[in-house]
């Protein structure tokens, strides 16, 4: 995917705090900018280790992976003679979709930030049986989201960096450099457990289940590896799913499926 930013636009070297509530001091992250070296490192930098943590050889865990997330980066327009780069949204920037022919319903950016909300703020997480968050946009880009990364509380944060995400191919933590977020290599099942169950969730399938009972009926020492998609319709189709179900009578949002999912988990490995 190339760079959107043009010639001679400059950035700030200093980063940005991206989460400034009083709650969420200790865990302040910013935004920090790869130097031509850290660029050229990345690569070998990509992916999950092949050889599993010692925490996760403890016990099996979840693994979430949202497909189709509408992140898309456009020029749009010019601030202060500076090319201003944006995540297009329907609600911005639908005049800007309709001139380009594009259909402003397809440009859903705030559902994989509910969804991402759902995991990250879930009970689940919280207990440290979530492994990884894997995102894939529309365009094909796949990037991996830490487990204990702090998602801004505001939809506007979270636009921005997502745009500096996609345009600098990874965020670090203030004063550190390891990754919270980073662009990594496809497919995404080069990073999932070889011995993990992967379900994919759509309304149209037959198999409608409860959730607890479901997972309930996964052995003990499998890994689960959930499929949803994060655009605003359609449904999902991934080769390397096992099973499709779906989990209510009604057309769910992304952020409710999880919400649903979690539950059933934490039923199963009695997180409270």
């Amino acid at each position: 995917m190339g760079r959107p930013y043009g010639k001679g636009h400059k950035r700030k070297k200093t980063g940005e705090r991206y989460d400034k509530e009083e709650d969420e001091v200790e865990d302040k992250q910013v935004v920090e900018e790869n130097t031509e070296e850290e660029r050229e490192e990345l690569p070998e930098l990509e992916g999950i280790p092949i050889a599993p943590s010692a925490q996760t050889l403890k016990k099996p865990g979840v693994i979430f992976v949202l497909e189709k997330a509408s992140l898309e980066v456009a020029k749009v327009g010019k601030v202060w003679f500076v090319q201003n780069y944006q995540i297009l949204n329907s609600e911005e920037h639908a005049n800007f979709l309709r001139r380009n022919n594009k259909n402003p319903a397809d440009y859903r950016p705030d559902i994989v930030y509910q969804a991402l909300l759902s995991i990250l703020d879930s009970p689940l997480n919280k207990a440290g049986c979530l492994r990884a968050v894997y995102v894939k946009t529309d365009k094909g880009v796949l990037f991996e989201v830490k487990p204990f990364v702090r998602i801004p509380r505001t939809y506007k944060r979270f636009a921005g960096i997502m745009l500096q995400l996609l345009q600098k191919l990874s965020i670090a933590a203030v004063g550190k450099r390891e990754k919270l977020l980073r662009v990594i290599k496809n497919p995404v099942t080069q990073y999932l457990p070889l011995n993990s169950r992967k379900i994919g969730f759509s309304h149209s399938s037959d198999k409608l289940v409860e959730m607890e009972k479901y997972v309930a009926g996964v052995g003990g020492d499998t890994d689960l590896v959930f499929v949803v998609g994060a655009m605003s319709h359609g449904k999902i189709e991934c080769d390397y799913i096992d099973d499709f179900i779906s989990v209510s009578e009604y057309p769910l949002s992304a952020a409710w499926c999880i919400a649903r999912v979690c539950e059933g988990v934490s039923k199963k490995w009695r997180v409270l």
